[in-house]
């Protein structure tokens, strides 16, 4: 008892690290994006004014804007990593992803601004001017916005922070915009063209567009997006690697924040297990999964029949299943003998419609089968890569 005691503690002192160790890294990333994009507002507004450049101004603006979502990063990953209370017993881990919503709510801000000031700048043009200096600011500012990017991917992949990621995406744009202003410098200076105004149009329609995918980004966790798959396939090949564990089904998560993730699954063992054997079985899965993966999971049960008297039955339900495509996946297929009733899983594609699809399947195995009554669970795969 005293050996799994300190085990367990051993195991959340580690959980406890690593979220103390995620916190630091994201805080880290958010600091240095603080830095990099003040630099950069910095340097674009100087330019922008003294060249009289709407494009460049509004490409500090931008930067301005990427300064403050690393602000609201470190507030919110510093929200959410407050303790569980009794009004949220599941910790404030969802707050994250409202932080990447702000995020968002802050490009979108930054993009109609933009759109309005070139629609103007369109209709009453200026004459701007590009000097080499100008250039090359402009070039620098370019190789900075990729620098941060790529950091700040490198730390949200790292972290599975979706804010550092957004940030991340935001900054990539950032740079291919910047070299959009190169585009008009070139034109008023060999061709004396003034596209101005028409650059900046494009500008914001981008970051418009970087502004939708981002709050989408963000929302999908808070409304319930699928189940990621190597995550899944991870807790699906460990649950397996137990001798008694027939096969592994119906893993379903609840995201609570990148650290808080509640789950539950299904087993498949011997229907001759003891409860001893199977409360001992589960209670390691669940708290392997706990130690190894950060997930708090509830492990259920299906009996499978030990003995080969219905395998041609579940052999001929397997068959139906294979020539429905609709029918993704057939399990949890026990015969209770004593109460002539199969019971069996069914899972099926969203768009189908699960009760004709169960009724046919019922109706041919009860042409053969008469004796029998079926008990039929439609579920449905909610992994990331099955057609929506």
């Amino acid at each position: 008892m005293r050996h799994e005691t300190r085990r367990r503690s051993s195991e959340q002192d580690s959980n406890i690290m690593r979220v103390m160790n995620r916190e630091r890294e994201i805080v880290k990333a958010s600091i240095y994006g603080i830095i990099g994009n003040a630099l950069l507002v910095a340097f674009k507004m100087a330019v922008g004014f003294m060249s009289h450049s709407i494009a460049i101004i509004l490409d500090g603006v931008n930067n301005a804007t990427d300064a403050l979502s690393s602000i609201v990063t470190i507030v919110g990953t510093k929200l959410a990593g407050r303790r569980p209370d009794r009004r949220h017993p599941f910790g404030y881990g969802r707050v994250e992803y409202l932080t990447s919503v702000v995020i968002a709510i802050i490009i979108l801000v930054a993009g109609f601004i933009s759109l309005r000031e070139s629609i103007d700048k369109i209709i009453h043009p200026g004459t701007p001017s590009y000097s080499a200096i100008t250039i090359t600011v402009i070039v620098v500012a370019i190789l900075a916005k990729i620098a941060i990017g790529i950091m700040f991917k490198r730390f949200g992949d790292k972290t599975n922070s979706e804010a550092l990621i957004a940030s991340g995406i935001d900054s990539n744009y950032d740079a291919v915009l910047s070299a959009g202003t190169l585009v008009v410098a070139a034109a008023q200076n060999f061709w004396n063209l003034n596209i101005d105004g028409a650059v900046g149009l494009i500008i914001s329609l981008v970051v418009l567009k970087a502004g939708f995918e981002v709050l989408g980004d963000a929302l999908s966790p808070l409304i319930g997006g699928p189940e990621d798959k190597k995550l899944v396939d991870d807790i699906t090949a460990y649950a397996n690697s137990f001798p008694d564990v027939r096969g592994t089904y119906d893993v379903v998560l609840d995201n609570f924040g990148p650290n808080e993730i509640l789950g539950s699954v299904h087993i498949e063992v011997p229907d001759d297990m003891c409860a001893r054997d199977i409360h001992a079985l589960t209670r390691q899965i669940s708290e392997g999964l706990t130690a190894k993966l950060g997930i708090l999971t509830t492990v259920g049960i299906y009996a499978a029949n030990t003995t080969g008297a219905f395998a041609p039955l579940h052999a001929d339900l397997d068959a139906l299943a294979k020539s429905d495509p609709a029918i993704l996946q057939v399990h949890g297929f026990y015969v209770d003998e004593k109460t002539s009733t199969v019971y069996f899983d069914l899972v099926i594609g969203f768009k189908a419609d699960d009760d004709a699809i169960r009724d046919k399947i019922i109706a041919h195995l009860k042409e053969k089968y008469p004796d029998y009554t079926y008990n039929v669970v439609i579920d449905h795969d909610y992994e990331d890569d099955q057609p929506t």
